[in-house]
């Protein structure tokens, strides 16, 4: 298939109603809209959620929490995804986004205990578990919290 052969596939497309063109074209005097109301007015209709003057469901549902504006929340990294550095490497945010790790370093990095760590790292991050601090040192690696 080359660029000029692309078409849209059968049915996708409509061509739309040219309402309100007189009477031989089938759409014409009331265009479609019914007879008077306010959905037959031009500019008529309602708003989203609108129930007719009723407590609209989202008024009417129970509202539960609150979002804290000041909540910070890091990108995860496991241990067993850092066994692709090399042994004695210097592992920091830089380095685990360009490695594909980690999308984005949002408020930091945690780095948790799930895995084994197999290399000698020293391991640059926001926050560590308990669990990963402490595999990381067994590995003869170091944490430095930034």
């Amino acid at each position: 298939m080359k660029l000029h052969e692309l078409q849209p596939s059968e049915g996708s497309r409509h061509t739309r109603h040219r309402v309100g063109r007189g009477a031989s074209s089938g759409w014409g005097k009331l265009s479609k809209r019914g007879q008077k109301g306010q959905k037959a007015r031009s500019g008529g209709g309602v708003r989203l959620g609108f129930e007719g003057g009723q407590t609209p469901l989202f008024r009417r549902i129970p509202k539960r929490g609150f979002t804290n504006i000041n909540r910070k929340e890091y990108a995860i990294i496991n241990l067993d995804d850092l066994n692709v550095f090399e042994d004695g490497a210097v592992v920091t945010a830089a380095d685990l986004i360009e490695a594909g790790l980690v999308k984005k370093e949002k408020s930091g990095i945690k780095v948790l205990g799930n895995g084994e760590l197999e290399r000698k790292l020293t391991v640059k991050a926001a926050k560590f578990s308990a669990s990963a601090k402490e595999a990381i040192e067994t590995a003869g690696g170091s944490i430095e919290v930034i």
